[in-house]
This record gives C-alpha cells, structure tokens and sequence, in this order.
C-alpha cells in the first residue's frame, strides 16, 4: 500500500511539474545554441503565445458567464414589463419589493456562496475532486439556514416600510410580492451553489444554455399567470420563483447525464456538517464584498485553479491578463459614455436641464467605470487566492471612508449637486483600484501556492484516494 502511495504521489508530481517550465542542466546549457539571437527570439514567441492561451482560457470561461448573466438580467426585464402591464401602482410596489429583495435576500445569497468558491477551485487545481461536492453540500445547508432570518424579515416588509413612511398602498402591493417570492429563497439556496460547483470546473456553456432555456419558458410562463390566470402582482413573482426552479432543474439534469458528478460526488455525507470554519471564515468576508460589488468570477476561477495545481507562475499571469483585459473595458466604457454624453438622454426625454446634467455626469460615470472594472478583477483575484476578507475591508475602507465623505462634501456643502455625488463614487472607485493594485502587487505567488494546497490539504480525502479513484472510474458506478 506504501509503494502504491508513493507510486501515485510521484506521478502526481510529474503531471504537475511537466507543466512548469524547468532550469536547464549544465550539460543541456552546453549543447544549447551559443548565438543570443537563437534564442531569444523563441523565448519571446513562448512569453507571447502563453499570454494569448491566457486570454483564451480567460474568454472561455468569461463569454459564457457574461451571455448567461445577460439572459438572466432579462429575465428581470420581463417581470418589470409585465409589472407595467399591471398599472402605476403594481409597478411601484413590485419595484420596490425586487429593491427590497436584492439587498436584504439575493445579494447575501449569492455572496455566502462565494465562499467556497475559492475552495473548489483550489481542490479541483490539486485534483482533491471529493472537496468539491462536500463544499457544494456545505453551502446549500449554509444558504437554507440563512434563509430563514430573511424569510421572517420579508414577512414583515408592510410593517418596516410604513414606518419609514411609505404609502400604504405601495407597502402592501410590495409584501404581497415579497410574500409569493418566498419559495425562490430556497431556489437561491440551490442554484447559487450549483452555478459555483460548474464554473469552478470551468464549465460554463451549459450554464448559458440552461439560462437561455429558462428564460424562454419564462414569458409563456408570465403570460400564464399574468394575463390569462388574472394573478397580478402574485403572478409575476411566482413565474420569477418557477423559472429560477427551471433554471435548478435543467442544471441537475445537466449534471445527472453528463457524469460531471462522479468525480466530485461521493453521495449525501455527514462530512457536510463538519469543518464549517474554513468556509465560513470565506463566506462572511465574500457576503461583504458582493453587497458592496458584483463581476469577475473568470478570473477567479482561473488564479483559484493554477494555485489549486501548484502552478504560481500560472496564477500570476492570470491576473496580470485578466487585469489588462479589465483596464481594456474600462476605457471601452469611459471612450462609449464620452462619446454619447449629448445624446444619450435624448433617448429617453426632451427636458433641456436634464439633458445638460447627463452630459456634465456621463464622463464622470465613465471614469469610474476605468476604476471600477480593474477594481473588481482584483476582488476576483483575492477571492482565487482565498483572500475575500482583504476584498472586503478594501472595499468598505474606500466607500464608506473616503467615497462617503467626499460624496456629502461636495455634494451638500461646497454645491456641487449631482456632480460632486458621482465625484464621490469615482474617489471611491480610484482609491479601490489603487489600493487593489498595490495589494496584488506585492502578492507572494508561491506563498499563495502553498496556502491553496493548506487549504485543500484540510479535508480528509488523500491525494492517492483521487487519484485511484480516476483509474477505477469507468468500472465503478457512484450513488448519487
């Protein structure tokens, strides 16, 4: 059993090292070319098609999860269409309601599971594939039991929102939303962490066609319930509640029949309810940073996956890619709001003192855009690296410490209005940025390499377990 694990752990470290490229040997430096033009040139046709993969592996993991987030914004779209169908006041309250449910519900859904983000991608770089269903177990229970308190909190929007003074009316209309959207709190809790479990394995194509599938079921879906049943407002939120249960749904599916379990899945355990610190000690800091900002799971991935691998150099060139790529859009954004500041809301009214303030802000939206989109490609990276906390207290230092003050002193106090607000957020955003890159800058690769494999090394199963298990895969037929 020894020879066979140490068998296993030396093939282990030859797939890995294969990857790495190695410091040539005295005798292979002699038997090297001796002209530097020889040589260099090759190296730097190497550093170059290394950086293009990079943008590659990047792009295939991004494009999906970018088309996928689009279809599931229209979905917002939809219900706020049929929302309008419904009149002003049906409107207004559901408005005010999905406001209502983002803050208090979705975004500390969707950030507590951020959380094992960073560990699923590490053990699935280190091949540890059983740490993955136990993460994904782990943070189902965690987003159930956290739905609760929210839950009680929905129930009793009517009440918090009357004595903030809200009209009786829209209070009402805005429960009855939030009271019918009750069951998607579980929906959340389910597919939050199975969209984790597939990107981290940087599977992301089939989470854009179940998207695309869900979100076509979903206006027959709204017709059904809206228009022809006569459920109004209730209508609207259970079609949302019913397609994001499609959405879970045709994922399992996906899942079942493609065998994407059998790696990762060792069955319902008791595992599960075990070792919570390490994912918890994750998931507050992430549930944080996605309340205060919300993009960059590729680049996550990819750092969370080379430092899962062993790979530091990897991991580096990730974010240097994924960083380029984001200053790219960020000057895309701020050349595209420069360009339509006089024109842009035209669009939409022909009132002269509006149109002067859109124009006076849209360069400044812009400019924070340059900061914001280099900003949350850095969250993405201190996520990979297991590091959401440093994410979090950066960002918290920035808005609330110096966007926040800068904001209501220019705004309130030296009269500069609408402008000195958005000049607020853009201090926010710079100062965010600067410090991300300060951070990331003098981030120790190997340090972080060796941390990921702390991390992974924490659960119980053994590397030659995994590896076993992938040569007696075919012949074995796992309980799901």
């Amino acid at each position: 059993m020894c020879q066979q694990t140490s068998s296993c752990k030396s093939n282990s470290d030859s797939m890995l090292t294969s990857l790495i490229p190695k410091t040539p040997t005295s005798n292979e430096k002699q038997h090297q070319p001796q002209t530097n033009h020889q040589t260099m040139k090759p190296h730097k046709t190497t550093h170059l098609s290394l950086v293009i993969q990079e943008y590659k592996s990047i792009a295939k993991i991004a494009f999906p999860m970018i088309l996928t987030g689009l279809l599931l914004y229209s979905r917002s779209m939809i219900s706020m269409l049929f929302l309008g169908g419904l009149g002003d006041l049906a409107l207004a309250g559901g408005s005010l309601a999905i406001g209502f449910a983002n803050i208090t519900g979705y975004s500390i859904l969707s950030g507590l599971a951020m959380g094992m983000e960073p560990i699923c991608g590490q053990a699935f770089g280190a091949k540890k594939y059983k740490i993955l269903g136990l993460s994904l177990q782990k943070t189902i229970l965690l987003l159930i039991f956290t739905s609760f308190p929210i839950s009680v909190l929905w129930v009793n929007m009517k009440k918090i929102l009357l004595l903030c003074g809200q009209d009786e009316s829209i209070a009402t209309q805005s429960q009855t939303y939030l009271l019918y959207s009750l069951p998607d709190l579980f929906a959340q809790s389910l597919l939050h962490p199975l969209r984790i479990y597939l990107r981290t394995q940087s599977i992301t194509l089939p989470l854009t066609f179940c998207a695309a599938l869900s979100i076509l079921l979903h206006i027959p879906i709204n017709y059904l319930l809206v228009s022809r049943l006569g459920l109004g407002i209730k209508g609207v939120a259970l079609s949302g509640v019913w397609t994001n249960f499609n959405l879970v749904g045709s994922l399992i599916v996906y899942i079942f029949f493609s065998k994407v379990y059998k790696k990762t899945w060792g069955g319902l355990s008791m595992e599960c309810l075990k070792d919570w610190k390490s994912l918890l000690n994750l998931a507050i800091p992430s549930c944080i940073s996605v309340c205060l900002e919300w993009w960059c799971f590729s680049v996550s991935t990819r750092v969370g996956n080379e430092l899962g691998a062993g790979r530091p150099e990897n991991a580096k060139r990730a974010t240097i890619v994924g960083l380029s790529g984001s200053f790219i859009l960020g000057f895309s954004a701020l050349f595209f709001t420069v360009s339509v500041r006089n024109n842009w809301a035209k669009l939409f009214t022909h009132d002269k003192e509006i149109i002067a303030l859109t124009s006076l802000v849209l360069p400044i939206i812009g400019l924070c855009e340059l900061g914001n989109c280099p900003q949350t490609t850095g969250c993405g990276v201190l996520r990979g690296t297991a590091r959401p906390k440093v994410g979090a207290n950066i960002n918290l230092g920035c808005f609330y410490l110096v966007g926040m003050p800068v904001a209501v002193g220019l705004g309130f106090f030296l009269n500069f209005d609408f402008e000195g607000l958005w000049l607020g957020l853009l201090a926010a955003q710079a100062s965010c940025m600067v410090t991300m890159m300060v951070v990331l800058l003098f981030t120790d690769w190997e340090f972080e390499s060796q941390k990921a494999k702390e991390l992974t090394g924490s659960s119980i199963v053994d590397v030659s377990e995994e590896i076993e298990e992938d040569k007696t895969l075919g012949a074995q037929d796992s309980t799901v």
